[in-house]
C-alpha cells in the first residue's frame, strides 16, 4: 500500500482564526500521516482566504465545498475525519451528519451549547459506532498537568475541595460581547463556551463526574443597561470611526488576520466581528458564580469574571493531606497600545506586565506538618507551553501511552458541558439542578445509554 493511501484523509468545516493550527499540521507537520482533501465555511470570503493562505505557505492546492454538501463529500472523498471548527451551535448538526456520513468528529470545545443536541449526537455516535474527538488543550498544558500529576500521585491525599477562580480581561473578556457568541442561544454563554475548558480541567484532574450543580451570575458589566447606569452614552462609541480612541472598541482594520477574514468579507454575509459591547441584545452573563457536587464527595467553588484588568486563573486543591495552589497570570495589565486600544483579543501575552503583578506561573504544593514546596513546570516550545504540540500529535498520530489520560473523548466533552448547561438552568431557576436528571446523553443517566469515543 503506498503512502498517499495509509494518510488519513480530513476535511476541515469552520474557517475562522482557530482552524489555523489545524491546517498547518496537517499541510506540515503532519503531512505524512494526513491528508487535507476539502475545506469548508458558510462565508466563501473566508474560504478564499485560507485556500491562497495554504497554497502560498504550504505549495498546496485545496478544494472548497459548501457546507451543506459535507456528507456527499464525505462519501466521495473517502474522508476518514472531520474536524468541526465552527461556532458552537453548528457543532451538533455536523457531528450527526459526519458520524451518519461515516466519518468520525474530531471538534473544537465546547461538544454543543444544550442538552437537546448533547444526547442527540450521543445517539448518533451509539447507532454509527463512529467516534467523537474533543479538543480540549488546556489539558495538555504542562502546568496543568503538573496539577493533575500531583493530585493523582497522592500528594494531598483524597480531594475536598477546588477553588477555581478565572478572570478575562478587558481585551480577551470583552471580545465575547462582540461576537456571536454574546446571545446564548449560539454559545451556550460563557458558561459553555468558555467555562467548559475549565469544568473538564475540574473532572480530568479529580478523575471525577459532576453531580450537581447551583449558579448564580448575570450581566452586570457589559451591554446596554449598564453602560447607561454607568453613565456610558452611545455618542462615540460602537463605531469604526472612533474605535481608535475607545479602549472597549476593536478596530479590525489595524490587525491583518482580522481585517481579511471578518471586515473584508462582511459583504458576503452581513456578520459583523466587532460590535460594540455595550449595545442591545446581550444575553450571556459577564459574572458567574457556582457550587458543584462531585461523584466523590468533593466539591467545586468556581467563579468567573468578563472585565478585569488583568487575565488568569488561580486553582486551590483542598485534600485529607494538604493543599496544592496552582497561580497563573496569562496577562499582568491591559495597557493602552499605541493610539489608547488595545488589539489582539483573542491571543494573551506576557509583554505587558505590572511591578505589582507579573506574568507567570507557580504551583505550590503544601502537606500538613511541613512546609510549603514549589513543584516545578517544564514548559515545552510552542503555544500553551508546547501543550499544542502534544495535542496535535494526539489527533494525527493516535494517543500513545499516557498516564494522564489527557485525550477527550466524547463521555468527557458530555461532562465538560452538563456543569454549564445545570448552570443555565439553575440560573433560570434560581434552584440547584442534578446532572442526572438533564437529559445530555451520558450513560447511565437519563436519556443515556453506552457508547463509542
Amino acid at each position: 500500500m503506498s503512502t498517499e493511501k495509509s494518510r488519513t484523509r480530513y476535511v476541515v468545516i469552520g474557517l475562522g482564526s482557530r482552524c489555523m493550527m489545524y491546517l498547518d499540521a496537517i499541510a506540515d507537520s503532519h503531512a505524512d500521516v494526513a491528508e487535507l482533501v476539502g475545506i469548508a465555511d458558510t462565508n466563501p470570503g473566508r474560504a478564499d482566504f485560507h485556500q491562497q493562505r495554504l497554497q502560498q505557505l504550504h505549495g498546496l492546492q485545496v478544494p472548497t465545498f459548501e457546507p451543506e454538501a459535507l456528507a456527499s463529500v464525505i462519501g466521495e472523498q473517502r474522508v476518514d475525519r472531520v474536524i468541526i471548527t465552527s461556532p458552537d451551535f453548528t457543532h451538533a448538526d455536523l457531528i450527526v451528519e459526519s458520524l451518519t456520513a461515516g466519518a468520525d468528529a474530531v471538534v473544537e470545545k465546547p461538544l454543543t451549547v444544550d442538552a437537546a443536541s448533547s444526547a442527540r449526537i450521543a445517539r448518533a455516535v451509539e447507532q454509527s459506532g463512529r467516534t467523537v474527538t474533543v479538543t480540549f488543550n488546556y489539558r495538555y498544558s504542562p502546568r496543568n498537568t503538573a496539577l493533575k500529576a500531583a493530585i493523582q500521585a497522592g500528594e494531598i491525599g483524597q480531594v475536598t475541595s477546588v477553588d477555581f477562580s478565572w478572570v478575562l480581561d478587558t481585551v480577551h473578556g470583552a471580545d465575547y460581547f462582540r461576537r456571536w457568541h454574546r446571545q446564548k442561544e449560539y454559545s451556550g454563554g460563557l458558561l459553555v463556551h468558555k467555562a467548559s475548558h475549565h469544568f473538564d480541567l475540574v473532572n480530568w484532574w479529580l478523575a471525577d463526574a459532576p453531580q450537581r450543580v447551583y449558579a448564580s451570575g448575570g450581566l452586570k458589566f457589559y451591554g446596554a443597561e449598564n453602560a447607561a447606569r454607568r453613565g456610558i452614552t452611545p455618542q462615540g462609541r460602537g463605531t469604526r470611526e472612533g474605535a481608535q480612541t475607545d479602549p472597549f472598541a476593536l478596530d479590525l482594520r489595524t490587525d491583518e488576520k482580522l481585517r481579511s477574514l471578518y471586515l473584508d468579507n462582511e459583504h458576503h454575509d452581513g456578520y459583523l466581528r466587532d460590535q460594540d459591547v455595550f449595545s442591545e441584545g446581550i444575553t450571556i452573563e459577564d459574572n458567574l458564580a457556582l457550587v458543584v457536587d462531585y461523584a466523590s464527595g468533593a466539591v467545586l467553588n468556581y467563579s468567573l469574571n468578563a472585565h478585569s484588568p488583568w487575565e488568569g486563573y488561580r486553582v486551590a486543591v483542598n485534600g485529607t493531606e494538604g493543599r496544592l495552589e496552582l497561580d497563573v497570570v496569562e496577562r499582568a495589565a491591559v495597557l493602552p497600545a499605541e493610539g489608547g486600544v488595545p488589539v489582539d483579543p483573542s491571543v494573551t501575552d506576557d509583554e505587558q506586565s505590572s511591578a505589582v503583578r507579573a506574568a507567570g506561573e507557580r504551583l505550590v504544593l503544601q502537606r500538613h506538618w511541613e512546609e510549603a514546596r514549589e513543584i516545578t513546570i517544564v514548559n515545552g516550545e510552542g503555544s500553551h507551553g508546547g501543550g499544542d504540540k502534544l495535542l496535535l500529535d494526539d489527533i494525527f498520530r493516535g494517543p500513545g501511552e499516557d498516564p494522564y489520560r489527557r485525550p477527550a473523548g466524547l463521555t468527557d466533552g458530555i461532562q465538560a458541558i452538563a456543569v454549564g448547561v445545570c448552570g443555565n438552568k439553575s440560573l433560570q431557576t434560581r434552584l440547584p439542578v442534578e446532572v442526572a436528571e438533564v437529559e445530555l446523553g451520558l450513560p447511565g443517566a437519563a436519556g443515556g445509554g453506552s457508547h463509542h469515543g
